[in-house]
């Protein structure tokens, strides 16, 4: 059990978003939450693994894939 639990306000803070998205998230089931009476609480690595599955690489440069102005 070395994973840290974190409350809605910190989730909130590291995706740097206001408090209503993780609660969307929750209730929406998005994301792996632990229900302790009525508090709610996300582990932290269900929060890099919600990032993880979530994160978009950039395409890489091709050359002569650019329009060129005539």
């Amino acid at each position: 059990m070395a994973d840290r639990y974190l409350t809605v306000a910190q989730v909130a803070e590291c995706l740097g978003t206001s408090e209503r998205f993780p609660r969307r998230l929750i209730a929406e089931r998005r994301i792996t939450f632990v229900k302790v009476g009525r508090h709610v609480r996300i582990p932290e690595s269900a929060l890099s693994a919600f990032v993880a599955a979530n994160t978009v690489q950039p395409i890489g440069h091709r050359r002569g894939s650019l329009r060129r102005a005539a």
